[in-house]
């Protein structure tokens, strides 16, 4: 809602029904005596003209906190007084709107029966006190008022009705999206844990492999027994540099993993070549020196390429993309950039698979950043930050001495 002086008087006027009513039966009261005595045939105002507007006044007020009640009491009201005093007014007014009430809050037969009941008591009642023929053209109106007090009702119940079904679905809509969003997150978070279990097994299983080749070089070759160890070393490392990112992140059992190791940046070429063949050029350029990066690391760069080239073959207005790999001391900075369509769904980062992005980068302390520029590219930038360094020389000579 825009936060503009009508709009918050429509709130103040929502929040404050009787209120409204209550002033609104004033400005009737007001204005049907004001005719009266002040109309083309105008007469002074008798006693019973300000007993019918206090009446008036107090059934309007109340109309639609007791709808039904309200409008048998206006009817009988109405009828007494006409039949007393020719034409009251105010009581015919409120016949009305009490009608419209009722037409607008119920169902359409009992908007029906009220209507022809407005309508049959009050032209009875004034065709009896004002001493008119039934067949007086001047008895047209109080037809037509109460048929369009029904009328009216009737439309603003429909209405009511649209604008209720409309908000019904709008909320089942915006709750499958957020169930939908919670899916894929939780779908995305087990793919992750699955990776790294995998990653995790594959190191142990490195290790196994040493140790054993360890224990039979030991005695024989000194030196074969230290370079495995020193393998040892280095896949202990990784497996509890991997471990800390598996915190909070749960995964199902799954039967039939094996320990192969996941896919890396060792395997982008296989990609590119892939999505080539499928109709994607893509320009690589890499800027720094590569090296060899944490297990959990190469994963999720080899991912976060693999969705952002995906979503550029499918979603870009040219079958060409940008692929830059910067290598720094602190991480690996990725960038992918391709020609944005007219119409992206995923321009502003909604669709699920940047949702899976943010995930599976946020499970190792990275950053990443999509959007739309002004110059129409569609750009993917990711930072992973690099929280431990393969075993180099030097922890091999520490580990000798």
């Amino acid at each position: 809602m825009a936060d503009d002086p009508l709009s918050r008087m429509r709130g103040r006027a929502a929040s404050h029904p009787q209120g409204v009513d209550t002033v609104f039966g004033l400005v009737v009261v007001c204005g049907t005596l004001f005719a009266v005595r002040f109309g083309p045939s105008g007469r002074a105002l008798g006693v019973e003209d300000l007993v019918a507007g206090s009446l008036a006044c107090a059934l309007i007020a109340t109309r639609r906190r007791w709808p039904l009640p309200v409008f048998c009491v206006v009817t009988v009201v109405s009828a007494a007084f006409n039949l007393h005093a020719a034409l009251v007014a105010p009581l015919l007014a409120t016949s009305v709107i009490c009608t419209y009430t009722v037409a607008s809050r119920t169902s359409r037969r009992v908007a029906v029966v009220t209507g022809a009941i407005t309508i049959l008591t009050v032209y009875a009642a004034v065709v009896i006190g004002a001493g008119r023929n039934w067949t007086d053209p001047q008895n047209a109106a109080i037809v037509a008022w109460g048929g369009l007090a029904v009328a009216v009702g009737g439309a603003v119940r429909s209405r009511q009705g649209d604008l209720t079904a409309v908000e019904e679905r709008a909320r089942h809509a915006e709750h499958s999206r957020d169930e939908e969003a919670r899916r894929r997150v939780v779908e995305e978070r087990l793919r992750i844990a699955r990776d790294l279990h995998d990653v995790v097994a594959h190191h142990i299983a490195v290790i196994n492999v040493q140790v054993g080749v360890a224990t039979a070089l030991l005695r024989e070759e000194p030196a074969g027994a230290e370079e495995a160890l020193a393998h040892v070393r280095q896949a202990a490392r990784t497996v509890l540099a991997d471990l800390s990112t598996v915190l909070d992140v749960l995964r199902s059992g799954e039967p039939g993993h094996t320990t192969e190791p996941p896919p890396g940046l060792s395997r982008l070429a296989s990609m590119l070549d892939a999505l080539g063949a499928a109709g994607l050029r893509v320009e690589h350029r890499q800027e720094g020196e590569a090296r060899p990066l944490p297990s959990a690391v190469d994963l999720a760069a080899y991912r976060i390429v693999q969705e952002s080239l995906t979503n550029a073959h499918k979603h870009g207005s040219e079958p060409m993309a940008w692929l830059c790999l910067d290598y720094t001391p602190a991480g690996l900075g990725i960038v992918v950039e391709n020609a944005a369509a007219q119409r992206r769904p995923d321009a502003h980062g909604t669709g699920h698979g940047l949702i899976g992005l943010r995930e599976r980068v946020s499970s190792i302390g990275g950053t990443v950043r999509t959007g739309r520029d002004d110059d129409g590219r569609f750009t993917v930038s990711a930072f992973l930050p690099v929280a431990c360094e393969p075993v180099d020389r030097a922890d091999r000579q520490e580990t000798r001495t």
